[in-house]
């Protein structure tokens, strides 16, 4: 009986050979992936042809042609030389199309064209699948089922709540000026928004501002504005696997359950207070119940409660958008008025016209501000919290000077470059309130802060008397001055912040 034994030498060279076909096989895919990344970026450079680009490297894009956190300067730069739009190129085959024309603008924002996919994916392990990233029909049916928490019978009881929160703020503020040092306000502002979401929209009780808790969800809502970011941009970071690997992705993730700890503790405290005898029929007795109530009592088509899922999802949205952005406004027009001293006093005067007195701020007066509210818009033109909105187009577009866009393409449409265009807003960085004078005209698309068209921020009411609220008191108690040392540099994030925060002197009036 003989026994067949494969020498090594065959062995080696039957792995040989396979390891050279492996090789060869991929030298084919890659070959083949080449090909078909050329083809495709040489289609889109077709398909954009009719709009002019500044020069970018066909791997790196533009990315070569400003240093990291200059992008709006870069932009700006080329807002003055292309008209109307151009497109910016990540990478590769990476490219979206920079919108800044008031007439191309209104034509996107006219259609129902979905979000970017492959820029707000990046928001949903944060926020989840709220009205932010929804888009058809489950959209619009968030959208009405959550129109009703902002009926002005509900935000009226809101101006004493935002005052109570605003003053907390204030008080602390006055604590730290004894050192006749510049305050960073940011995270003053930040802590007092949040405190004011909280009671309006989530009836909690107590204040945000005193517990030390709130400052770990502030730091992680500032991370992951600045996480989301860096990754849109980094063409390493596209994918999900490769990217929750990385120290960035785990960070991110450490944000995110940071952030929904916050919210998931919100709802829980909710529910149990909905559960406490008597106050049940109490709240269902209302004409008008605040948001995170509609939420809760809120019935699907088969008459379920909303999933848990949907109902985290819009309470994540809600909590990130309605105190992120209104800090950003808020602590981006007190800088606006502290560099613009004669406005700020012209302001003051309106004020205590109506408040010296030592009165309480009430809706009534929030209409009878008209010089500080065209202060406040001005300042919104000059920072608008949220920098830019991205669609991607579901059917072709023509624009009313011919030039098209096809089908797929990736639009921005970027409000900070609109504000500071200077072919629709002469001299942009000059603050001008008498741009929103009664008796000014404007495009209807030219002034965007809370973006525009049936997918407007639906908060924005709540906003602006915030904004006022929060303004209006400010000013009643302190003179603001900049901190010439300190010059924010404004970062377009998904919120604009300042790449190195704002900082104020603050001069406790007598």
């Amino acid at each position: 009986m003989s026994v067949s034994v494969l020498s090594p030498s065959r062995l080696l060279g039957g792995i040989s050979g396979l390891l050279q076909v492996a090789c060869l096989l991929g030298l084919f895919l890659l070959l083949l992936k080449a090909a078909q990344l050329y083809l495709h970026r040489r289609g889109l450079l077709r398909a954009l042809k009719q709009f002019p680009s500044p020069p970018s490297h066909w791997l790196f894009g533009h990315n070569q042609e400003f240093q990291k956190d200059q992008e709006l300067q870069w932009t700006m730069k080329w807002v003055q030389k292309l008209p109307s739009a151009f497109p910016h190129w990540l990478w590769g085959t990476k490219v979206r199309m920079l919108l800044y024309d008031p007439d191309y603008i209104k034509m996107v924002l006219g259609r129902s064209d979905p979000k970017s996919n492959g820029s707000y994916r990046f928001l949903a392990p944060w926020i989840g699948q709220g009205l932010l990233l929804l888009d058809g029909q489950t959209w619009f049916q968030h959208r009405r089922m959550l129109t009703p928490a902002f009926h002005y019978d509900i935000l009226k009881p809101y101006v004493g709540l935002m005052a109570n929160s605003v003053r907390v703020m204030l008080d602390k503020l006055e604590e730290l000026i004894g050192q006749d040092s510049p305050v960073e306000i940011f995270q003053h502002v930040s802590l007092m928004t949040l405190d004011t979401i909280m009671k309006c929209a989530f009836s909690h009780q107590g204040s945000i501002q005193l517990d030390r808790n709130s400052q770990s969800y502030i730091q992680a809502i500032g991370d992951l504005n600045n996480l989301v970011f860096c990754r849109i941009r980094n063409a390493f970071h596209q994918n999900d696997t490769i990217y929750r690997l990385t120290p960035a992705g785990r960070w991110a993730h450490r944000a995110c359950q940071i952030a929904h700890q916050h919210t998931d503790q919100v709802i829980k405290l909710r529910k149990a207070h909905l559960r406490e005898e008597g106050e049940l029929e109490k709240v269902r007795r209302r004409r008008h119940l605040d948001f995170l109530d509609i939420l809760l009592f809120t019935k699907t088509e088969n008459g379920s409660s909303l999933p848990d899922e949907d109902l985290r999802a819009e309470v994540d949205t809600f909590m990130f958008a309605g105190h992120d952005t209104t800090a950003s406004s808020i602590s981006w027009i007190l800088y606006a008025l502290a560099k613009n001293p004669k406005h700020q006093q012209k302001c003051r005067e309106e004020i205590q016209s109506l408040l010296g007195d030592g009165a309480p701020i009430t809706w009534d007066h929030l209409d009878q501000m008209p010089y500080t509210t065209m202060c406040i818009k001005e300042a919104l033109r000059l920072y608008p919290p949220v920098p830019s909105v991205g669609r991607e187009l579901s059917k072709p577009i023509t624009f009313p000077d011919g030039r098209s866009l096809p089908k797929g393409t990736i639009v921005v449409l970027y409000i900070y470059a609109l504000h500071h265009n200077p072919k629709v807003w002469p001299n942009p960085e000059v603050f001008d309130p008498s741009r929103f004078a009664p008796s000014s005209a404007r495009h209807s698309h030219a002034f965007l802060p809370f973006s525009g068209g049936s997918r407007n921020c639906i908060g924005k009411q709540f906003a602006m008397i915030e904004l006022k609220v929060a303004v209006a008191l400010t000013l009643l108690r302190f003179k603001l001055l900049p901190d010439p040392t300190r010059v924010p540099t404004p970062l377009p994030t998904v919120v604009l912040k300042s790449k190195n925060g704002i900082h104020l002197h603050l001069r406790k009036l007598l």
